[in-house]
């Protein structure tokens, strides 16, 4: 036995009882190699922990090689095949990875060194696929909007939107000086002013009918009673002509 064939036998041994049964020897003809010396296939696993500590297999390649006749001083016959998951594609980069590294180890046993390079980069190729589509799809589910609170009819729109438009109108007459809310065709009378002025029929009799006492009883500075409610009457009155403008435009559509 030449030194290299005795070389090449106490790799096969250590490889052996490293791998266990990831490796084996396979048939010439199976190996996908043009050669009739001893083939060997290696099982590569890209191996991923999930969140409880379980390993998951996304995917696995096999490792083939032959030694040749003056290996190590020369590469070993080598070729990759898919197992689960990998591309064509994929297998032809990691096949020029890995002969590439032959040629920068020679002169040395390399088969282990090999296949921890072929490991390495199954795992990073392929974590990476599904760390990206883990990402895509948690970014999906925060995508998507939950509804909250009753949903919207037309009658429910149409009623939130006379309010809102009332209260608006009303929050402008609240900027507006109030010479542009007095009457067109006379100044607001205070209390006082109105009971004096008599304008309502019937007033002066009642005054004379009023003994003295009853008329000092009468807080005629108190304004608050004509204007405490003027918001709301003005709420009210901008509702009720929203109610009759919208009667009027279904009488004239029907």
């Amino acid at each position: 036995m030449t030194d290299y064939a005795q070389e090449q036998e106490m790799e096969i041994e250590a490889l052996e009882a490293i791998l266990m049964d990831e490796f084996k020897e396979i048939h010439s003809g199976e190996s996908g190699l043009s050669t009739s010396n001893r083939c060997f296939q290696i099982k590569i696993t890209a191996q991923e922990e999930d969140e409880d500590g379980s390993s998951t297999n996304p995917a696995q390649l096999a490792l083939i090689f032959a030694h040749t006749e003056n290996y190590p001083d020369e590469p070993p016959l080598l070729n990759v095949s898919s197992l689960r998951g990998i591309g064509s594609e994929d297998l032809r980069i990691l096949k020029d990875k890995l002969q590439q590294e032959a040629s920068e180890n020679l002169g040395m046993a390399m088969i282990y060194t090999l296949v921890n390079s072929a490991k390495e980069w199954l795992t990073e190729r392929f974590t990476e696929d599904s760390d990206g589509d883990a990402e895509a799809e948690e970014a999906a589910k925060e995508d998507i909007v939950i509804p909250h609170g009753e949903p919207v009819t037309v009658e429910t729109f149409l009623a939130w939107r006379e309010r809102f438009e009332a209260e608006l109108a009303l929050e402008r007459a609240k900027l507006m000086p109030e010479s542009v809310l007095a009457t067109p065709k006379e100044k607001k009378l205070s209390g006082r002013q109105w009971f004096e002025s008599g304008r309502m029929k019937g007033a002066a009799i009642v005054t004379e009918e009023l003994d003295e006492d009853d008329v000092e009883d009468i807080d005629f500075d108190d304004d608050e009673d004509f204007e405490a409610d003027d918001e709301d009457d003005m709420l009210e009155h901008y509702l009720a002509e929203k109610s009759d403008s919208s009667t009027h435009s279904s009488l004239r559509a029907s």
